[in-house]
């Protein structure tokens, strides 16, 4: 399966704003930290923070959010951050028709260009609930799907001590980790967790700078 030509442009667009040169996950220890269900009202402080610390992320969008907050959905695009597609309701994908399925991508693919100016190439179902229906269906629409190697379970901790300890514990080479960046105590936690990864060697990047060479690919699950 060919690469879909869209990536091409998405790390492009990673590359040119502050990870010039690209770094090589295959030479160095990576880590791809994940934000779900924004663009909310804490999203700015996630922003300036990971800013701050010179760190890149990949943030899965909700479409309806988009459209209420469509300059938070820029500016993390403008500061490096991936964007992909988290659907538009944060829906239960596997219990719609396919018609509602698609629905619910293609109108977030609307959004997110709309906001943005790019067309996102990965989706993250809600609840990481998929099936091989609905991996064909974003197969249709060219969007790859990202999961993720741990979750911090952040919604149900809302502690910042806990999900510190929670990203550490699930921290590993070319690891994927699950946040939500709408938990208030993500975002306190935050600068903590940076600083920590950091000491411990990882390089933060984005989704597809840890795929590059590899994907994503549209009709494939990734990690």
């Amino acid at each position: 399966m060919v690469i879909h030509a869209l990536l091409a442009a998405t790390l492009a667009m990673t590359s040119l704003h502050a990870q010039a040169p690209a770094v090589d996950c295959a030479r160095v220890k990576c880590l791809a930290l994940t934000f779900d269900d924004g663009p909310g009202p804490y999203t700015p402080t996630m922003l300036k923070i990971l800013r701050k610390a010179g760190a890149k992320a990949t943030f899965f969008l909700v479409g309806k959010r988009v459209e209420e907050r469509p300059e938070v959905a820029r500016r993390t695009l403008a500061q490096g951050h991936a964007i992909g597609n988290h659907t538009w309701s944060h829906a239960s994908l596997p219990a719609l028709l396919d018609d509602e399925i698609l629905d619910e991508l293609k109108v977030t693919q609307s959004a997110i260009r709309k906001a943005t100016g790019l067309r996102p190439v990965m989706f993250r179902p809600p609840y990481g609930q998929t099936n091989d229906r609905v991996l064909g269906l974003a197969d249709q629409v060219d969007l790859a799907q990202v999961l993720w190697t741990g979750t911090t379970l952040d919604w149900k901790l809302r502690d910042e001590k806990k999900i510190r300890a929670a990203v550490l514990r699930l921290a590993k080479r070319d690891g994927v980790i699950l946040m939500h960046d709408v938990v208030p105590a993500t975002v306190n936690a935050m600068p903590g967790i940076l600083k920590e990864l950091k000491k411990r060697g990882y390089h933060l990047v984005t989704v597809p700078t840890l795929l590059r060479g590899k994907g994503p690919k549209s009709g494939v699950t990734y990690p």
